[in-house]
């Protein structure tokens, strides 16, 4: 059985399986004059928390030595959390977004540990359901991107959301799927940094 993530949010939200003519094409504008790195979505759950302890985690140290003093300390899975997963994030030079039912949380609690600075947050509405077979986070993320490159990391993509962004979204975007069970690896990470350096 998938074990409950930390928020406790129902995992069964993930996707829906509703008929009916597809979603129209998301109507984003591309961004001029601003910021224009890549963003990359950060899930939390099976992403930087993997669902089964990492090889030898009780040797690995705090990023920074850094603890912070939020209640949470006595949450064993916390100590999932690789530290070294926080440099290899900043390294790779884009904007880093919360994408996570953690929320402002995530902030509170996993940014301290991984030697972050404090992110963005990525603001779900709770009515916005996900649409035929998607993620229920997915067209989200794309009008947030507004018409930004973006990577997403998260352990519940699938094809169908891959397919959606393809056909409706106007900039590149890389979504990756993450294994759960082993959390982000060296592996996702030259992934990822190889897509970033395609024209």
């Amino acid at each position: 059985m998938m074990p409950l993530p930390l928020d406790g949010r129902s995992r069964a939200k993930a996707t829906s399986g509703s008929a009916g003519a597809p979603p129209s094409p998301v109507d984003l504008p591309v961004m001029t004059g601003v910021d224009d790195k890549t963003i990359v979505f950060l899930d939390v759950d099976g992403t930087l928390l993997p669902f089964r302890a990492r090889p030898a985690e009780s040797a690995r140290p705090q990023a920074g030595g850094l603890v912070p003093a939020d209640g949470a300390q006595g949450n064993p899975l916390l100590e999932r959390l690789d530290p070294a997963d926080g440099p290899k994030l900043l390294d790779l030079g884009c904007q880093l977004v919360w994408a996570t039912t953690w929320t402002t949380d995530a902030n509170d609690l996993i940014t301290p540990r991984l030697g972050l600075p404090q992110l963005s947050v990525v603001d779900f509405p709770d009515n916005d359901g996900p649409e035929h077979g998607l993620h229920w986070k997915t067209a989200h993320l794309a009008r947030w991107a507004t018409g930004r490159r973006f990577v997403w990391l998260d352990d519940e993509i699938t094809d169908a959301d891959r397919r959606w962004i393809q056909t409706r979204y106007p900039a590149k975007a890389l979504l990756h799927r993450v294994d759960p069970f082993a959390g982000l690896t060296d592996d996702d990470f030259a992934h990822i940094r190889e897509w970033l350096a395609e024209p």
